[in-house]
Parts: C-alpha cells; sequence; structure tokens
C-alpha cells in the first residue's frame, strides 16, 4: 500500500543517489554481490517520497522488470533497513510500511486508521515537551516514535481543521 506523505525533505532537494551511498558501503562491507534486480527495486523505492508497502514496491519494480518475486523485493527492503537506507514501520495494520531514512530529520506521523493515509509532521513544541519529560524521569532520549492514530479528514468525510 502506498500511502501519502505530506512531510517535505526540507528546502533542498531530494537526492535519490546519495541515498543509495550507505547502500553501496554496506554491501562493499558485506561483501555482497551487486543485482541488476536489486537496482530496480532500490530506484522504485528511492524515487517517491510516499511510505510503501512490500506490494506497492513489487508492483512498481514489475512494471520495469516482470520476472521479479515479492521474496526479492522483501530481502531487497531488509537490506536497506540494514544498510541504514530505509526505516520499517508498523503502524498497525497488519503489514510493514517503509519510508526513507537516509538524508531525513526526524519527524512524527499521523496515520489514518481507515485508508491508511500517512501524514509526516514536525512540533518542536512537542520535541522540547518531550526531552523535559524524559528528564524529569531521569531518561535521557537516544531516539522515540510519535504516531498518533484516527480519521483522515477524505474519511470524516469533511475537510478537516
Amino acid at each position: 500500500m502506498a500511502t501519502g506523505s505530506s512531510g517535505s525533505r526540507g528546502k533542498r532537494k531530494w537526492n535519490p543517489e546519495a541515498a543509495k551511498e550507505p547502500l553501496r558501503a554496506f554491501v562493499k562491507e558485506n561483501r555482497l554481490h551487486e543485482s541488476k534486480v536489486r537496482d530496480i527495486i532500490v530506484d522504485c523505492f528511492l524515487e517517491t517520497e510516499q511510505h510503501m508497502g512490500l506490494e506497492a514496491i513489487l508492483e512498481r519494480a514489475r512494471r520495469k522488470n516482470p520476472s521479479i518475486s515479492f521474496a526479492t523485493v522483501y530481502r531487497t527492503m531488509r537490506l536497506l533497513v540494514d544498510a541504514g537506507v530505509a526505516h520499517a514501520r508498523d503502524f498497525g495494520g497488519g503489514s510493514t510500511i517503509y519510508e526513507i531514512a537516509h538524508g531525513r530529520s526526524h519527524h512524527d506521523h499521523l496515520i489514518c486508521e481507515r485508508c491508511g493515509t500517512v501524514v509526516e509532521f514536525v512540533n518542536d513544541q512537542i520535541e522540547k515537551l518531550q526531552e523535559r519529560i524524559a528528564g524529569r524521569h531521569g531518561f535521557v532520549l537516544r531516539r522515540h516514535r510519535h504516531e498518533l492514530f484516527g480519521l483522515c479528514a477524505k474519511c470524516q468525510g469533511t475537510r478537516g481543521r
């Protein structure tokens, strides 16, 4: 399932080639073979700013090479996660959604429980509040995820607020 993302990569232009550098280093370091099929899958994933499930990535990849299998897409996405190029997210829909990790700053998510739309957002006040709360409890935050679930404006039948 491909889902929308209203988040942006900031004011700088997105460079998919730069996102491939950690993958190239990971492949070399782990002495993995280069693969044209893997390159197709990686390109299909990196050419969109959407959160994508395996089926959506497979569909895009098969437009370029109909013989690509689901298993190959799965292994390639695991490789991208291990290399730090992608994040695997489980938003409670029963399947993993992938988003580009490389070159992205921290952001949080709004997830529609009906249609699966994912909206990325950043809010400095939320970030500061989380730091204060963690500090009060003697924690030093290393990472976190903030995911809010509800119904998007379309699924509510309204324009939103």
